[in-house]
């Protein structure tokens, strides 16, 4: 099959490498040193499914021929990018399936609104990856890829595309893409504090301080969502259930799900996605992410102060380029309750 992967970053990259390993035909876009490293020396995959090197096609634009034009289009670049990626491409995507793999929310609404002809699909990346260097992707925890339909997208399509993804990798379909979506951004939560501290997700969940912070970010969360009447997913074999006692549970039991998270990373420090792009001078998705959390309490009528400390810092680090220590976040962030 065809398919076309736009932004070959962390995710973008494993995806394009594993579904090339598969035998599809597969193209890419890439800037900068990206981008001439795929071209000189291929896509690199190591890690936890193994070693690989892609030899896709590479440019900054989709540039197939007339007439080969991709069968699946995989929108894998950061949220705030995806607009942009979008209307640059959009000549070459025609009406193809498109499934947007991205961390937060609203890549869905944007991929309808820019391509109204093409059935969009929602994709989440349990997996992680690190994109430390130009080309080159590491696997460090070997995850599933969720899949869900967008709203009027067919269950026959959904099941065809989870079926040429699961040549490639480990895929799970859901039947609510929002309730998954909104688990997804709960898991996503551990990014933010990486991005402040710059240490890995094991490191800061390991911190008695930090973590309380992040867990209070999560009840922080599931009590938004509850207010907008969103119910959550199961992802990841989390019960949405449990994450709805997040909302109520003292911190110190809450404190489980973010351990638990930590133990299923394994002992390959994590950097996050968020620090991966402060680390390469990039511009975060964190107005996606905890960001979305203040949007969507905002829209409900309530306040969400601790994901809003959170991402105020997270762009300090951004302009600054200065890491906190542990210390000097947990002495700028109240947590109410226990």
């Amino acid at each position: 099959m065809r398919i076309a992967v736009i932004g070959a970053g962390a995710v973008g990259g494993t995806l394009a490498a594993l579904l090339d390993r598969a035998g599809h035909d597969v193209e890419v876009t890439a800037r900068g040193d990206g981008l001439a490293a795929i071209q000189q020396h291929g896509l690199r995959l190591d890690g936890g499914w193994g070693e690989h090197v892609a030899h896709v096609a590479a440019h900054e634009a989709l540039g197939r021929t007339a007439g080969a034009a991709p069968e699946l289009v995989i929108l894998a670049t950061k949220a705030q990018d995806a607009a942009a990626a979008l209307r640059a491409n959009r000549e070459a995507l025609g009406t193809a399936p498109l499934l947007v793999a991205q961390n937060g929310l609203g890549g869905l609404e944007v991929a309808r609104e820019l391509l109204p002809e093409s059935p969009v699909l929602g994709g989440l990346a349990l997996f992680a990856a690190s994109y430390l260097e130009p080309g080159h992707v590491t696997v460090t925890a070997p995850l599933p890829l969720i899949v869900g339909a967008g709203a009027g997208t067919s269950p026959e399509l959904l099941e065809s595309v989870s079926e040429v993804l699961r040549g490639a990798l480990p895929v799970e379909v859901t039947d609510d893409i929002l309730g998954a979506q909104w688990t997804k951004l709960l898991i996503n939560h551990v990014n933010a504090l990486p991005a402040i501290t710059g240490l890995s997700v094991q490191e800061v969940i390991a911190d008695p301080g930090l973590r309380r912070i992040m867990t209070a970010s999560m009840r922080e969360t599931v009590r938004v969502a509850r207010r907008l009447g969103i119910r959550f997913g199961r992802v990841q074999g989390v019960d949405g259930r449990v994450l709805g006692a997040i909302g109520w549970a003292p911190l110190v039991f809450g404190a489980r799900f973010p351990k638990t998270l930590a133990a299923r990373m394994g002992s390959v420090p994590n950097p996050g996605s968020t620090l991966q792009s402060i680390k390469r001078g990039q511009p975060t998705e964190i107005d996606f992410l905890n960001g979305a959390v203040v949007a969507a309490a905002e829209h409900g009528g309530i306040a969400a102060p601790i994901n809003g400390q959170i991402v105020a810092m997270v762009h300090e680090v951004e302009r600054t380029g200065r890491f906190m220590t542990p210390e000097q976040l947990v002495a700028r962030v109240t947590v109410q309750g226990g």
